[in-house]
């Protein structure tokens, strides 16, 4: 890959980030059209994008973005208002701005009329009198006249490029150019470092500037001329003068205090010509102006502020850089050589307790430690809020309301939580396509909300909380609900449900994952065709994750997800069937009993199983297998019998009780070993479709055990003993 590629490959992964950022900022605009910060992030956000794609050659990208920015620029200004049209189109804008990165991507022709279309209808936006050939003020002059309520501000800048700012595309005169049309600018070239004809490399920039600048515009609109070299030049920006508060100065600073601040003179140097002449306080003291004690005080005042701006400067300095960009292929690959250690440690944890040495069970502990630290740090470092996806929904809610002719405004909380890099990435399209189903099903029109004494806007609650080692994300509407008794109807007649099937309401609901399954009596473009909820669920299953329902009629649906926070190392509980091991996931687990196995008494009572005073085994005539826990009838697979196991059940099994799909299902192993820390391994492609088991993983001794999928395992054996 040429240094070239790399250049526009970051460019595509910034401007990714900086789209996202234009929305979310555009998206907030909307709900708060005067706030300037927001109306900033945008203009910086479209900036940056501009700057950036004419620097790695995406010149449309560039001049499309630019139309954009000029018009953004007016509301910037406070020339022109933020409207629902103006947002409408500069989200459009967005989105052809993604699509001709995507067109960069895949060599695709770019459609011009799109991106004419949306620039003809941002300029239909400006007002006459400043549109283009028709401006009142113009840039350079608007600077000079201040607003009504603004003022003028002096700034001295000082821009020291790098000599090899050129290797970046960027031109420092092109910079002062744009820098001068913000107000009146004089401008100070130092040209001492320029060598020799001979010495000169024309590919290097020798020159350096001091600009004084005077402008209404803030400190932000001066920065933003910089953004795109400021890591390649020396930039300072210091307010000089301000109207009113520099006024009580009737002059200005005196030449050696400029040629000191400005850092052309060191204080040694203006020292040692001032040497010479008695300082300033002793002519006035002897002058009887001032006694000796005022200038002592006045001495004191200066050194104590001098001192405290050195303090912060250097604070300034040192503050350290806190973010770096990594390939998310390369946290991939580290995470996986944490798990290969953590599996290492595990055998040496193993080995050492076998052999009884003092000195290696300490050195093991100690690596243990090291380990788990590493660990956790490592998937730390995978875990991103989930917040990145929030702010996409809202869009989607947006968009999909305005066609659909609702009003529902998305609310979120906890866009802060933490998820593991992987999962977040696979759980966008289930919960795009449970959002869909809220605002096309669930929320009702506005004539509909109000006849039913609703408010017109109806609301969706997108909300994420940590739970554990789960992540609990929460979707709720307060549309018109799901009547149970109607999704049974259904059910029964598409066949999925018998008829006579007594189910409680939770049931009910859950029949809505089942594929095809749909109530929805007319097809929409947005759903209605019943292809969906199963590809959902299959989706946070996948995930390791589960997803219930829970609705009441006209007062709204909750979906409830539940996900593990990462997918690369799970917290298990070991168990052993004959001679083989598996793990179950700690996080599904709610209780281990024991069940015991007098067959004798079964067959006497007429019974399958029997369990201790606590539980009650039976197995009716039916053949399902059930537990009478603490009063609870629990059903249970017996993993001997489901995965063929030789050998006869020990006298006394072991249930593992865990929780699926609201539901408490039991299985019975011959023995609980304990907690394992697990690294799922993939399994091979022969063994990928293996009904119940969901990876491997590999045990201290070497010996590998496989991981449980409760759910589909579950899944398999209601649907051979249904």
């Amino acid at each position: 890959m040429t240094q070239d590629d790399i250049n526009r490959q970051a460019f595509r992964e910034e401007a990714t980030e900086l789209l996202t950022e234009l929305e979310s900022a555009l998206l907030e605009l909307e709900e708060n059209p005067d706030d300037h910060d927001l109306v900033d992030r945008v203009f910086r956000a479209m900036h940056t994008i501009k700057g950036s794609g004419a620097m790695f050659g995406f010149d449309d990208i560039a001049a499309f973005t630019h139309d954009v920015e000029t018009v953004f620029d007016h509301v910037r200004n406070g020339q022109m208002a933020v409207t629902k049209d103006l947002l409408d189109l500069t989200l459009a804008a967005r989105d052809t701005i993604s699509y001709l990165l995507d067109c960069a991507d895949t060599g695709e022709a770019v459609d011009l009329e799109r991106t004419r279309g949306v620039t003809s209808g941002l300029r239909k936006l400006v007002p006459s009198s400043l549109a283009e050939g028709g401006r009142e003020i113009e840039p350079e002059t608007a600077a000079t006249e201040d607003e009504p309520g603004s003022s003028s501000v002096t700034y001295r800048i000082r821009f020291r490029p790098e000599e090899t700012i050129f290797f970046s595309g960027s031109n420092p005169l092109a910079l002062i150019d744009e820098l001068a049309e913000l107000g009146a600018c004089r401008t100070f070239a130092h040209l001492e470092s320029v060598p020799a004809l001979e010495e000169l490399n024309p590919e290097h920039c020798y020159t350096w500037w001091d600009i004084i600048l005077t402008t209404s515009r803030g400190e932000d609109a001066i920065r933003d001329v910089f953004i795109f070299v400021e890591d390649d030049c020396e930039l300072s920006i210091v307010k000089i003068d301000e109207g009113g508060d520099f006024d009580e100065h009737a002059d200005y600073k005196k030449l050696g205090e400029i040629l000191v601040e400005r850092g052309d003179l060191s204080h040694d140097d203006l020292e040692k010509v001032l040497r010479n002449r008695p300082p300033i306080g002793e002519v006035l003291s002897s002058a009887g102006m001032v006694s000796r004690q005022q200038v002592d005080s006045a001495l004191a005042e200066q050194k104590a502020v001098r001192e405290m701006r050195k303090t912060r400067t250097r604070q300034e300095a040192a503050e350290p850089a806190t973010s770096i960009r990594v390939a998310a292929d390369k946290l991939d690959e580290l995470v996986d050589l944490v798990g290969e250690l953590v599996i290492v440690q595990a055998r040496i944890s193993q080995v050492v307790s076998e052999r009884r040495d003092p000195l290696l069970t300490t050195l093991s502990e100690e690596l243990e430690r090291l380990s788990d630290e590493l660990r956790d740090s490592t998937l730390n470092i995978r875990m991103l809020p989930i917040g990145t996806t929030f702010s996409k929904f809202r869009r989607l809610v947006r968009d999909l309301s305005d066609e659909l002719g609702k009003k529902i405004e998305l609310v979120t909380h906890g866009a802060e939580t933490e998820l593991d890099k992987t999962v977040i990435e696979r759980l966008n399209d289930p919960l795009v396509h449970l959002l869909r189903n809220s605002i096309d099903h669930g929320i009702e029109r506005p004539e509909t909300r109000t006849t039913a004494g609703k408010p017109e806007w109806g609301t969706i609650v997108l909300s994420a909380q940590h739970s554990g080692g789960e992540v609990h994300i929460r979707i709720e509407d307060d549309g018109k609900g799901m009547d149970p008794k109607v999704i049974f109807d259904k059910a029964v007649e598409r066949g999925i449900i018998a008829a006579d099937s007594d189910i409680s309401d939770k049931e009910a609901f859950s029949l809505i994952f089942q594929p095809g399954f749909s109530t929805a009596s007319e097809v929409t473009s947005v759903s209605g065709r019943g292809v969906g909820m199963d590809v959902v669920k299959r989706s946070i299953d996948a995930l390791r994750g589960s997803v219930d329902v829970d609705s009441k009629v006209g007062e709204g649906t909750v979906i409830n997800v539940k996900l593990p926070l990462t997918l690369a190392i799970i917290d298990g509980l070991q168990v052993r069937v004959a001679d083989e091991y598996f793990v179950i996931p700690l996080t599904m687990v709610e209780e281990c009993v024991e069940l015991m196995n007098r067959a004798e008494d079964a067959r006497k009572a007429g019974m399958d199983d029997v369990g201790t005073d606590q539980q009650l085994a039976v197995r009716p005539k039916a053949e399902q297998r059930i537990v009478n826990l603490r009063g609870e009838i629990v059903p249970y697979i017996r993993l001997r019998e489901w995965f063929h196991s030789p050998g006869d059940r020990p006298a006394i099994e072991q249930i593992v009780v865990a929780g699926v799909d609201g539901m408490r299902v039991g299985i019975v192993v011959d023995t609980v070993i304990g907690e394992h820390q697990t690294v799922i391994k993939s399994l091979g492609r022969l063994y990928r479709n293996v009904e119940g088991i969901s990876g491997a993983t590999i045990k201290g001794d070497g010996t590998m055990a496989l991981i449980l999928d409760v759910p589909r395992l579950v899944q398999c054996v209601n649907r051979e003993r249904p």
